[in-house]
């Protein structure tokens, strides 16, 4: 049978913030039980051949020869040393990766990664992104955004629409009958409504919509770090956004109810989270790969670089279900290419028990985890399942994620509909966890203890 739905929580009243979002960066590191962790935001995921060779070279002299990537398509590396945070800017410095030192953690953008790249894409929503990032390193008001704070870009397919984002764009496909060519609907929040924003003003529209949310969250007192923190009385709404645009000389059409978050705008899309080879309109292909619970060595990361720079567009996507897209590469390439990064332990084949499971850090790396959720993950993919084999709730639905928590704190779990498993001091506790439930208050069912 399959895991137990959640039931409905209470709601709970938003947190009262006093102080600054404690989210690691690149030049904000965190101590970890494994060393110094620095976050890098990699906005729309983009990377050049040369930026992920830099970031290699960092894993490799500095951290402790890893790469991991996290549910916002950022990479972090792990295992740092308490001195090594003047010379790892540097290198992100001169790669390119820092081109605003005070916005560096508020440059958290998601964009939907196969833009462009498959044959039924509108036209690529990552120059928004791209155009965004510009804005955002250029606004002195921007710097006081959380860290936590998410643009998503999404191309239609509905991708990544889902993922919570505070300011959401969803493009619509050229000439729809609904809206002019070119357009997007921002959404702030869970708000169903949203504005219809024209082409070439949704960039700085997404960017407006951030200030609103900041003169919202000032005007509250609650110091909120994102628009679900505002509390009743001074949340932000599409309207309230509308009149910032209309103060900034931005049209936008009020729309009722716009599209929920993960609907298609116009089918049919490749599935953005499956690995394999994704048929590009020109005869190109991309190459989508996972790697197994957000984990990349750097002998497997320089191999997908040199596969971007000497077969593909020398470019690298990271994905917030923590994968690389390889774009530009020609049809005859590419299957040779895939069968080489699944030889290097990648996961290529959307069948594959690996896909869609996802793990916290757990220990040795982290001190709040009761158990190493990895390990114990690996052994239940090893033993043909994807949760604790005694749990009782057999296998997880199809299709739905399954996501390995060792604490409370649940840190990357994915968002919309999942497979809750929970360390916790009885043993592993498996739920479903639905977008209208909180996994805290879920029905669960216990089995026996994770190993030590």
């Amino acid at each position: 049978m399959p895991p137990s739905p959640s039931t409905r929580p209470q709601a709970a009243a938003p947190p009262l913030r006093d102080r600054g979002d404690a989210c690691p960066g690149a030049l904000r590191l965190h101590t970890a039980a494994d060393g110094n962790l620095a976050r890098i935001r990699v906005p729309a995921g983009d990377l050049t051949a040369r930026q992920a060779t830099v970031l290699a070279n960092a894993a490799e002299l500095l951290g402790d020869g890893h790469l991991s990537l996290t549910s916002r398509g950022n990479a972090e590396l792990r295992g740092l040393a308490e001195d090594c945070g003047a010379r790892l800017a540097g290198l992100l410095r001169d790669a390119g990766l820092l081109p605003s030192e005070r916005h560096e953690r508020i440059r958290n953008i998601l964009a939907s990664p196969l833009a462009g790249l498959d044959r039924h894409t509108p036209s690529d929503v990552r120059r928004w992104a791209r155009e965004l990032d510009a804005l955002l390193c250029a606004s002195e008001s921007a710097t006081a955004l959380s860290g936590r704070f998410l643009f998503v870009v999404d191309d239609g397919r509905g991708d990544v629409a889902a993922l919570g984002g505070d300011v959401s764009l969803l493009a619509e496909p050229d000439g729809d009958r609904t809206g002019p060519a070119g357009s997007a609907l921002l959404r702030v929040g869970d708000d169903p409504a949203a504005l219809r924003i024209a082409g070439p003003d949704v960039p700085r529209a997404a960017l407006t919509a951030a200030e609103a949310f900041l003169t919202a969250a000032g005007a509250s007192g609650s110091g909120a770090w994102r628009v679900r923190e505002l509390p009743d009385g001074h949340g932000l709404s599409a309207l309230d956004v509308a009149d910032a645009l209309r103060s900034a000389g931005i049209g936008a059409a009020y729309v009722p109810e716009a599209p929920a978050p993960g609907t298609r705008t116009s089918p049919p899309y490749a599935d953005s989270s499956a690995p394999g080879i994704v048929e590009g309109p020109d005869g190109d292909r991309a190459l989508s790969v996972l790697a197994p619970l957000g984990r990349l060595s750097v002998a497997q990361w320089r191999l997908l670089t040199a596969i971007a720079a000497d077969d593909g567009a020398g470019a690298l996507r990271l994905t917030p279900w923590r994968g690389i897209v390889l774009p530009g590469l020609p049809a005859a390439a590419a299957p040779g290419r895939l069968a080489e990064l699944t030889t290097a332990g990648l996961i290529t084949d959307p069948a594959s028990p690996w896909h869609r499971l996802g793990a916290c850090t757990g220990r040795p790396g982290c001190a709040k985890s009761l158990t190493d959720v990895r390990a114990d993950a690996t052994a239940a993919v090893a033993a043909g399942t994807a949760v604790p084999d005694e749990a009782p709730t057999g296998p997880p639905p199809e299709g739905v994620p399954v996501y390995w928590s060792g604490c409370a704190r649940r840190c990357g779990h994915p968002h919309g509909t999942w497979v809750d498993v929970l360390a916790t001091a009885e043993g592993y506790r498996v739920a479903l966890v639905r977008p209208d439930t909180a996994p805290d208050t879920a029905h669960t069912a216990a089995a026996p203890p994770p190993a030590p």
